[in-house]
């Protein structure tokens, strides 16, 4: 399963990029809205990790994106971010985000956990 980490934080993205390499995920990544766009369009990945505020252009303008295109709309998206107002939950999830995760709550095992329990439940 490949999955496209979308973080500009460098800390982050390499911790993340480990633990799921490490849990036997091909990983790609991209640092900001316009790199993670041209990836989801070459890579076509099962599944993204897409934090909200970024450079050039905001997680949550990618989420529009991607619905806009057939081809990728059903890519299903966990955000991870530190917005965490629910104003900002509910625009993820009506964006389609399949989880919403605040990166401060957040543990490498719980969000590696639901990764693979999502996948385990999409391909039965």
């Amino acid at each position: 399963m490949k999955i496209l980490i979308v973080e500009d934080d460098k800390f982050l993205r390499t911790l993340l990029e480990k633990k799921f390499k490490i849990e036997n995920f091909e990983v790609i990544t991209a640092i900001d809205g316009d790199e993670a766009l041209n990836k989801i369009i070459i890579e076509k990945p099962d599944l993204i990790l897409l934090d909200i505020i970024l450079p050039k252009k905001s997680g949550f303008y990618v989420l529009e994106e991607i619905n806009k295109d057939f081809n990728l709309k059903n890519i299903p998206i966990f955000i991870i971010s530190n917005l965490g107002q629910p104003e900002d939950i509910q625009r993820g999830k009506n964006l389609g985000a399949k989880a919403y995760f605040i990166k401060a709550g957040l543990s490498l095992e719980e969000l590696v956990n639901k990764v693979k329990e999502f996948t385990y439940v999409k391909d039965v």
